[in-house]
């Protein structure tokens, strides 16, 4: 563990809502190590040749070529970078396999997906839970290429609701084997791995079980046509049928009934990964709507000229910038997490699950907000190209497809949403995160004399920290009253839990971008930082009237007369600016930075 680690106080996770994070404890795409440089250039490298420079193959369903590119990203060791070196991966730490992540799946959901699949919830499973003989058996070939895995959960009846999937396993008569029979559908890379993980219920076990299971025809294993899709054309898409496919004992992954578990903390780790792999998806699609708006001549000027394209644009980059800065906090604060499980003698397995498990709510909120950047962004450079951007000559209309299925994987955002809030209510009564203190000095708070003593904003971003600080307190003041009001049955109220997560999402997102910034202003001087500046401050502002909309939504919704009057005041006083910014000579600055660059150039 390094001496940074130990030096810095490790917030657990949801404690960012309570607590104060000083600028310089947070990780940034400015504090990549050369190393992590290298692998990020040598990604990019292999993307822009390999598949942005193909993308239109992608989009005539050709499977193979995705496969020939799985193959090439494991000839590099990509397929490897979260695997120990003991079964031939590159064991690098958390960090580094989110940033392999991020550069990889810019330039196709294709080849995005059959990656994402097959590192993450196809080999994961086997490194996290597997025992040693089944990790030296199956891990090597998955990590360089040789094999591919695929994920096999979701079943007609069993979607969101996972554990109630109908999939049998039936212990053989002589104990050998469990006949495994069952449909699973939406199987990613099942057209050409060589591996599944299977959930299967033994009996009448209320949790499913995990098996290890080697994709061999002769065994009982069929499968669907390749599924037509809205987007993601070329990642191979299949049902898969299981007909008393024998699976020896060993090969049952964790422990009986342990399905259940290893799926959830597998949607952990997917989700962060899930916005890691939005992140260069939106770089390039920025990149390549401000070419366009630079060439692209109406009425005798570059239509980056005009005040609409430039709102758009800067919009993009600011939404960019601000998942950036969020998704690399979240990732270095579990790498840091699981650091300090191993140093207190905690297995890799452990070390790793429990880290990623400690910040699940981070991984919600960034999976919702990213996925749903991503799919804005794609939208807006489809705008910018106007019909040509609805053409498929252009990459915008298959970037916008392929955006699309971000909101449901890993759990749909719906879903995501209503977990971060409960999962935050759920942390503060086992303790681990202090809610009521804080909680009942806001209320204290709205029943007191406001203060009118002026605040000094002498410092860069010192305004905008401060109203980071108040719209905590508007999280608070909802959260609080609503826990107050409806106790266990709060997850029963869905709509409420939803207006409460976009006030958390857009408060984790703002921060981050805002302590981003104001960590390299310190370091490399304000002057160097003018745009990242501007880019936190509209973030901020368009964070500010999303939390006035939910705040107002949800407050509406539980609370009346006196007690509805005083918490709309509050609402109000929380989300009240001294300084109001400019947010029309922001978007310019932003954009016109963007536009004499050529693209986005802020990581």
């Amino acid at each position: 563990m390094s001496t940074e680690t130990i030096n810095k106080e490790i917030l657990r996770g949801g404690q960012f809502l309570v607590k104060e994070t000083k600028c310089e404890d947070v990780f940034t795409l400015e504090d990549l190590s050369e190393e992590q440089k290298m692998m990020r250039d040598s990604t990019r490298e292999f993307v822009d040749r390999d598949v942005w420079a193909h993308w239109e193959r992608f989009e005539k369903k050709d499977y193979k070529y995705t496969e020939e590119c799985m193959r090439k990203a494991g000839e590099l060791g990509l397929l490897g970078v979260a695997v120990p070196e003991a079964y031939d991966g590159l064991g690098m730490g958390f960090v580094s396999t989110m940033l392999v992540c991020d550069y990889i799946s810019g330039a196709t959901g294709s080849f995005s997906t059959a990656y994402g699949a097959h590192t993450g919830i196809g080999t994961m499973p086997i490194t996290l839970y597997g025992n040693e003989e089944q990790k030296k058996k199956y891990v090597p070939k998955l990590a360089t290429g040789e094999w591919f895995g695929a994920y096999c959960l979701t079943e007609p009846g069993a979607g969101s609701d996972a554990n109630s999937g109908k999939t049998k396993a039936v212990l053989s008569d002589d104990g050998k084997h469990y006949l495994i029979s069952g449909q699973k559908m939406w199987i990613s890379n099942a057209g050409f791995c060589q591996l599944f993980i299977v959930f299967a219920r033994i009996g009448d076990d209320k949790n499913i079980t995990g098996f290890i299971v080697e994709n061999d025809p002769s065994n009982g294993i069929t499968m669907g046509e390749e599924e037509p899709k809205l987007g993601i054309k070329s990642s191979s898409t299949r049902q898969v049928f299981f007909n008393e496919t024998k699976v020896p004992v060993e090969n049952m992954l964790s422990e009986r009934g342990g399905g259940f578990k290893i799926a959830m903390n597998a949607l952990n780790v997917g989700r962060i990964k899930l916005a890691a792999a939005c992140l260069d998806a939106q770089r390039r699609i920025i990149d390549e709507a401000t070419k366009y708006a630079n060439e692209r001549i109406q009425f005798k000027t570059p239509i980056m000229n005009f005040g609409a394209i430039k709102s758009k644009i800067a919009t993009m980059a600011t939404n960019t910038y601000a998942d950036e800065s969020a998704s690399y906090r979240a990732a270095k604060n579990i790498e840091d997490r699981i650091a300090v499980r191993q140093a207190e003698g905690n297995s890799h397995q452990e070390a790793e699950l429990k880290g990623v498990e400690e910040y699940a709510i981070e991984c919600s909120i960034l999976k919702v907000a990213v996925s749903e950047h991503v799919q804005s962004t794609a939208d807006e450079g489809i705008q910018i190209f106007g019909g040509m951007g609805f053409s498929a000559e252009a990459p915008m209309e298959s970037a916008w497809r392929d955006a699309r299925i971000s909101r449901i994987y890993e759990g749909t955002n719906e879903i995501n949403r209503m977990l971060s809030v409960g999962m935050l209510v759920k942390k503060a009564m086992r303790g681990h995160v202090d809610l009521l203190n804080p909680a009942m000095k806001v209320a204290d708070e709205l029943t007191g004399i406001p203060s009118f003593d002026t605040p000094d904003f002498s410092e860069v971003l010192s305004e905008e920290k401060d109203m980071i600080a108040k719209l905590k307190k508007v999280f608070l003041m909802v959260a609080g009253s609503a826990v107050q009001k409806f106790g266990p049955e709060l997850e029963k109220h869905q709509q409420l839990l939803m207006a409460s997560s976009d006030i958390l999402i857009q408060i984790y997102l703002a921060e981050s971008a805002i302590l981003r910034t104001e960590k390299n202003a310190k370091r490399f001087g304000e002057e160097s930082q003018a745009i990242q500046i501007a880019m936190s401050k509209l973030y901020l502002y368009n964070a500010v009237d999303i939390i006035q909309s939910k705040g107002k939504e949800a407050i509406v919704s539980f609370a009346e007369g006196d007690e509805q009057r005083m918490m709309l005041m509050g609402l109000k006083r929380f989300t009240k600016y001294m300084n109001n910014p400019n947010v029309v000579a922001l978007r310019t600055q932003i954009a016109d930075s963007v536009a004499a660059e050529n693209g986005y150039h802020f990581d």
